[in-house]
């Protein structure tokens, strides 16, 4: 069970992987990110010091470059504007916290992918396709989609696996016009993103996006956007088809979980060991790496 941030008088609603949220009111919720991470749908023992806050953030700073992509459930992330039984929390709740509007959460990963990588990787060596989507033959991992394309999985309870489905099914679970606004929003921020991360030299190879629905039908982003937790993020000038790539996201931490050094199987079902204070160190670097050169500050 997934432990969540001790706040003193607050009970959290629902404890994520990594996010705790707190129910404020009827209509507002409290979004706090821990630095707690997650790795082949496990959350380890081991924190990344800072992550919640860089995870926060970054959030933050692409909620505003999407802002004329599609609305977000953004209240305010100004602590002095919580209300006052938050407010006396600050010291736990700054930077690392939003208070977002309630909104009727999608229960479905939007992702959309720019690169073979990942579980569409290993779909597409078993017969060629992705959630349905027929791809060229012969792309090797890591290579460059023709196009991009929208890959919707089901989100899964904590220690079970999220599973890709293709867009029939989609339309079975939230609706045809529901299914049809969330992949061609998705697929709108994947390409604006992409165009900013390509100016600061990064690739966006995939990114995991969520969302929301207001009473009125209006669909909004929601909780966190292209963090290294949720998206791929490649040095561009370090892309080589063919294999693993270098990363800014939690990539490491799955990589020394999968090695001999770790002594862990994935799929196993012992928990993952700890992580050493060299593995936690290069991944906070890279998660630091990541929101300095795609805000332009330091955090």
């Amino acid at each position: 069970m997934t432990a969540a941030m001790p706040l003193d008088g607050l009970i959290p609603s629902h404890t994520g992987k990594v996010r705790d949220l707190y129910a404020i009111g009827d209509d507002e919720v409290l979004i706090v990110a821990s630095d707690r991470i997650s790795a082949f749908d496990r959350v380890l023992e081991t924190p990344i010091p800072d992550k919640g806050t860089i995870l926060t953030q970054l959030s933050l700073w692409w909620y505003q470059q999407l802002a004329s992509i599609v609305p977000n459930h953004l209240v305010t992330a100004e602590v002095d504007d919580y209300p006052p039984d938050l407010r006396k929390l600050g010291s736990a709740l700054r930077d690392r916290s939003m208070l977002c509007q309630r909104v009727e959460m999608i229960p479905i990963e939007a992702v959309a992918r720019g690169y073979l990588s990942g579980s569409a990787w290993t779909e597409y060596q078993l017969d060629g396709a992705v959630c349905g989507i027929s791809l060229p033959t012969g792309l090797v991992e890591g290579a460059r989609l023709p196009e991009p394309i929208f890959t919707p999985a089901t989100k899964a309870p904590a220690g079970e696996h999220d599973r890709n489905i293709g867009y029939p099914e989609l339309v079975e679970r939230i609706g045809a016009e529901t299914a049809e606004e969330l992949r061609d929003l998705t697929l709108a921020v994947y390409l604006h993103a992409q165009e900013i991360t390509g100016k600061h030299q990064i690739l966006l190879a995939d990114t995991k996006l969520e969302f929301g629905l207001l009473d009125n039908g209006t669909l909004m982003l929601a909780d966190e956007v292209l963090t290294p937790d949720s998206s791929r993020f490649w040095p561009a000038d370090e892309w080589a088809p063919g294999g693993p790539q270098p990363s800014y996201d939690k990539q490491y931490v799955r990589d020394w979980l999968s090695s001999a050094e770790s002594g862990w199987d994935p799929a196993s079902a012992d928990p993952p060991p700890p992580l050493p204070p060299d593995v936690v160190g290069q991944t906070r670097a890279r998660y630091m790496e990541a929101y300095e050169r795609l805000t332009g500050r330091p955090l």
